[in-house]
């Protein structure tokens, strides 16, 4: 992972996460870490000669933390697309024309898709991206896309946390029964190929509740954290089965109820929602955020990047979209695509500009967090950083202007 020293100086408004807005700021970074925040004015004399990046008075904010995509896949879901234009109803089944594609693919194949895809994230912000399985549907296949996600995390910037997803589908023709047996088999390897999470798609189409607790504590037990998609078509029981096995995640939510933001909240567990799959299935039910806010849940956002019913690697969408739809205001968005992302992964390191935290951040095309969503359609974002090493965007000067040098020797340590 990259990790240096880097001042990002003349920000316009630095937006931490951790406390208010900055206005006129300036960010250290050393050895990948943020060292000081604060008025640039303030900036110490000890900071020295580093390389640097004039953010020319636009807003700097953390990377965007993208908890939950699924990138690796191969084939197109176009004619699935089309249909739903005409009416026709999302019913999970578009997942086996994925998984037959993607069966077809060669694994570098598969590699540089997802490669292509995680840059196209990392260009509109993204620092940390969850990556899940869940194309293949047999031991060979999982596993095969746990080496490609693996293959990815070693040749791109971001941070990758890959998540078995064995369970997305039953595949045509299997013994449901037998089916979860092997996905349950399946997790000593997912585990040592490097698998950090567990996912379940328990939903109507899918995975029963009884299927995934099987699942889920299986898993647990490999040491594997737990997350899964509920509550996306129909309410069965999901959200309060994530609760009762302290899921770091329960996803989706589209048909979340008061009862269910109640025991996410109880729990810890974070909900994470993802507006663009809910515009593209086109149910025009946008209550979630208000119903989990209600109950003082922690909502994240994320792309949910697949072929089917979202395919985005955008986090600048998202926020928009949760704004123009959700009703969420621009600071609970952003904070829903930065800290509360890296809650859904459990990283109190990541997700905000406090001292001490990763020095991952954007520097926004715009003078304003606020005209990131006010701007549809712009490039949202200039540069990248991620562990204080700029990896899109401009080449950082190796010297400090002559105001940098001679800057007061008193030290802000903002929060």
């Amino acid at each position: 992972m990259p990790c240096g020293d880097l001042l990002i100086r003349r920000i316009g408004r630095l937006v931490p996460m951790t406390g208010p807005p900055i206005a006129d700021a300036a960010l250290v970074a050393r050895a990948g870490r943020v060292a000081w925040i604060g008025l640039e004015r303030e900036l110490p004399a000890a900071v020295g000669e580093m390389p640097s990046v004039d953010a020319g008075g636009a807003a700097v904010i953390p990377g965007f933390v993208d908890a939950h995509t699924h990138l690796v896949w191969a084939g197109s879901r176009r004619t699935e697309f089309e249909a739903r234009l005409t009416g026709v109803p999302y019913d999970g089944g578009g997942i086996a024309t994925t998984v037959a594609a993607t069966r077809q693919a060669s694994t570098e194949e598969l590699i540089e898709l997802t490669r292509e895809r995680a840059a196209a994230a990392l260009a509109t912000g993204t620092t940390t991206l969850e990556i899940k399985t869940g194309y293949g549907l047999t031991v060979e296949a999982e596993l095969r896309l746990l080496d490609a996600i693996n293959a990815v995390a070693a040749d791109v910037p971001q941070r990758v946390e890959a998540t078995y997803l064995g369970a997305h589908a039953v595949p045509p023709g299997r013994d449901r029964a037998g089916y979860v047996a092997e996905v349950i088999s399946t997790l000593p390897a997912a585990r040592a190929l490097g698998a950090r999470w567990c996912d379940v798609f328990c939903d109507r189409g899918a995975f029963t509740v009884a299927e995934a607790r099987q699942i889920l504590t299986a898993a647990a037990a490999q040491g594997l954290g737990g997350r899964l998609h509920a509550d996306q078509i129909e309410r069965l029981g999901a959200v309060p089965l994530a609760a009762e096995l302290g899921c770091a995640s329960a996803d989706h939510l589209d048909r979340i109820d008061e009862e269910g933001a109640a025991a996410l909240a109880r729990s810890g567990t974070v909900a994470v929602l993802v507006p663009t799959a809910t515009l593209t299935m086109r149910t025009q039910d946008w209550h979630q955020a208000r119903t989990l806010q209600a109950a003082g849940a922690t909502i994240a956002l994320a792309t949910d990047c697949n072929p089917g019913t979202s395919w985005t690697e955008s986090m600048p969408y998202v926020v928009q979209l949760a704004c123009l739809a959700l009703g969420m205001s621009v600071e609970e968005a952003l904070r829903g695509a930065t800290l509360h992302g890296a809650r859904a992964l459990r990283r109190a390191d990541l997700g905000h500009l406090g001292v001490g935290a990763v020095a991952d951040a954007a520097v926004l095309a715009a003078e304003h967090e606020v005209d990131l969503v006010a701007h549809l359609g712009a490039a949202a974002v200039r540069d990248v950083v991620i562990g204080g090493v700029v990896v899109s965007g401009s080449r950082p000067a190796q010297d400090p202007s002559p105001d940098q040098s001679s800057s007061a020797s008193s030290a802000s340590t903002s929060t």
